[in-house]
This record gives structure tokens, sequence and C-alpha cells, in this order.
């Protein structure tokens, strides 16, 4: 079975529609083990997908308040533990939705790279294309590499721009897995188009 932890290097990198689209690719569960703040991500991406394979499993911490895990949970009395957070059972291959990006925390102690370090699987990482956008990509992947986290691959997503693209293949050595350009309308046909690209790569 194939396992993917999708995260990005910021908030709004697209990290949901890369899941959607790796989800049709694999025909494969989906499960975001913590959210905050609505809408949720599990209904987006159920509302993507045209297979009938994928299962959205639910939230470990479902929070209301959009904010950083660990400022959420404090608002609304969670404490979110790492060692609560464990795989779902599935049988399927398994794409599993960081919030934020690699360092975004989730208590005092612990960080979304924890819970992906923890799990042993690989990421796809999804990186958006503005403005300081490079530092943030090789950062991300010095702190995943550095943990000894395997990388599958980048996921360019918004407006294309080739140099930053470039720079960051040629210094990561990782290779683009695709690239989403930016959408006028974000529907289940243009996931299932994504879908086909990526499908001959993970």
């Amino acid at each position: 079975m194939k396992r993917y932890f999708v995260t990005g290097i910021d908030t709004d990198s697209g990290k949901t529609l890369a899941s959607a689209i790796c989800c049709e690719a694999l025909q494969a569960d989906y499960w975001k083990p913590i959210q905050s703040g609505t809408p949720r991500d599990a209904e987006t991406v159920k509302s993507l997908l045209t297979n009938t394979t994928s299962r959205i499993h639910p939230e470990r911490y479902l929070l209301q308040f959009p904010a950083s895990p660990h400022a959420s949970s404090k608002m609304e009395g969670v404490h979110i533990s790492l060692n609560e957070i464990t795989l779902p059972e599935t049988n399927n291959n398994l794409i599993v939705e960081g919030a934020g990006g690699c360092l975004v925390p989730i208590n005092d102690e612990h960080f979304i790279i924890d819970i992906i370090k923890q799990f042993k699987i690989e990421v796809i990482l999804v990186a958006d294309l503005y403005l300081g956008s490079i530092n943030h990509t090789l950062l991300s992947i010095e702190a995943l590499k550095s943990r000894d986290i395997r990388i599958k691959g980048i996921v360019f997503n918004g407006e294309s721009n080739s140099e930053s693209e470039r720079i960051i293949l040629l210094h990561s050595k990782l290779e683009c897995l695709l690239r989403i350009t930016k959408e006028p309308v974000i529907d289940k046909q243009v996931v299932a188009r994504y879908a086909e690209k990526l499908r001959e790569k993970i």
C-alpha cells in the first residue's frame, strides 16, 4: 500500500487540492489528523473525488477556531497529544494531509513534522511560488531531511515561475511530481485531469 503525507511550505500552499489529486490518482483514502477551522478539508476533498474507492477518515482533533492547532486547542480547552495521533486502519492507499507547514506547532512540545516522523511515511511537499517561496521551500526540505524523513517530490501550485522552480529542484535534488496552474474553477473534472498526470509519478 502507498502512503504519503502531504505538507506545504505555508498555510495556503494548496495542500488540500494536492491531497484530492493524490487521492484520485491512487484511489486512496484520505485523512487529516488535525483540522483547525471550517470548512473541513475532509469535506472539500470528498466533494472533488469521482472514484468510489476512496474513504474519508474522521479527524482525530476537530477544532473550530481557524488558527495554529496549538492556539486553537488552547482556546477550546483541548490538549493535542502526539501519542494519540495514530494512522487509521485501512487496506487501501492512504493520503494524510497536515495542517499548515512542517513547523506548525500542535502543542508546546511538538510540531506537524513530529507527526510525519512518527508515521515514517514519505512526504509530498506542496510549494506555491510567491516571492520568498524559494527560501521557505528549501528550509522546509532541510527540516524534513534533517529528521531523516523521505520526500517523494514537490508539487508546484499556482502561477508558474520557471526560475524559482529550477533553482528549488537544483538545490533540493527532488523531482517535480506535478505542476498545478491557477484554475478559474476547481471541480471534479479538474482534479481528475491532474490525477491522470500525477498517477505515473506516485
